[in-house]
């Protein structure tokens, strides 16, 4: 204000107006100073990334607590595992559509951050995970026929659909864990066919199996039949009319030996041993 040719402070006097001003400067400076609050608090599993009116630092912040300059945008981005269900109609080799439900473990790569924030920004789950992730399950998925899904080939298949998403995203900051193959539609007839032919499959492996136990013990029975016939050779073979007579001999003592009553007739014709007959009644 000027009043005769003199330039008078804005709030009163000098010494006033000085006072004043300083106290309005620290008051303001104390609200931005709030405003812009340099400390901030990174939690776990989580990284920080710094943007500082567009520039992106590549550097990120571990979590704890962490002092960055006044006006810096932190924007906290998980690193923990994150799981996403996908519910898709995908086609089979032979153009059947299937419903598929397919989980995927996944995760964003800590030093990537900055990079991920600063092209893709902080919904890269929409833009990258769920696209890429949907485009490889259907890219395998029709290579290979319906029933391979109800086989011991559902694990590769999975581990197909694992191979190509980390190949599609190796280079977008994301880190694929695991897919699994979690529950697997097919049309009410189709599944029908496909269970009747595993089952009449696995009916045929049994009948196999009982062939070969069958045919197992039948060689079992014709090796014991055949030790019972040499068993039989090699005792005919020992056997002599001489041991004959001779083990009749030894049963003639044993008998003429015995107190019992007996009769003995002598002159066997056929062997010339004698007949005894006993005499008790």
């Amino acid at each position: 204000m000027l009043t005769d040719g003199k330039l008078l402070p804005l709030f009163g006097g000098s010494r006033t107006g000085s006072t004043v001003g300083r106290v309005v400067l620290a008051v303001l400076g104390l609200l931005l100073l709030i405003r812009s609050n340099p400390l901030t608090v990174i939690p776990a599993g989580h990284v920080g990334v710094k943007d500082f009116f567009g520039i992106v630092s590549p550097r990120v912040l571990e979590p704890g607590v962490r002092l960055v300059l006044p006006f810096t945008k932190v924007v906290k981005m998980s690193v923990r595992t994150q799981e996403l269900k996908e519910i898709a109609e995908v086609p089979s080799k032979e153009g059947l559509i299937m419903d598929l439900e397919v989980s995927l473990l996944y995760r964003l790569d800590a030093t990537r951050a900055p990079e991920v924030y600063r092209t893709v920004g902080e919904m890269y789950r929409e833009v990258v995970v769920v696209p890429q992730f949907r485009s490889a399950i259907r890219e395998i998925t029709a290579s290979y026929e319906a029933k391979a899904l109800y086989s011991a080939e559902r694990e590769r298949i999975a581990q197909e659909i694992f191979q190509l998403f980390r190949k599609l995203t190796a280079e977008r900051g994301v880190v694929a864990e695991q897919v699994l193959l979690r529950k697997i539609g097919l049309p009410p007839v189709v599944a029908n066919a496909i269970q009747e032919k595993l089952r009449r499959e696995q009916e045929a492996e049994q009948m196999k199996f009982i062939l070969l136990k069958e045919q197992q013990e039948a060689e079992r029975k014709r090796i014991e039949a055949q030790g019972i016939a040499d068993f039989q050779r090699i005792v005919s073979q020992g056997i002599s009319q001489q041991l004959l007579e001779w083990k009749g001999i030894e049963a003639t003592e044993k008998l003429a030996a015995s107190p019992n009553a007996k009769i003995v007739i002598i002159g066997n014709p056929k062997t010339g041993l004698p007949v005894i007959l006993s005499a008790e009644k």
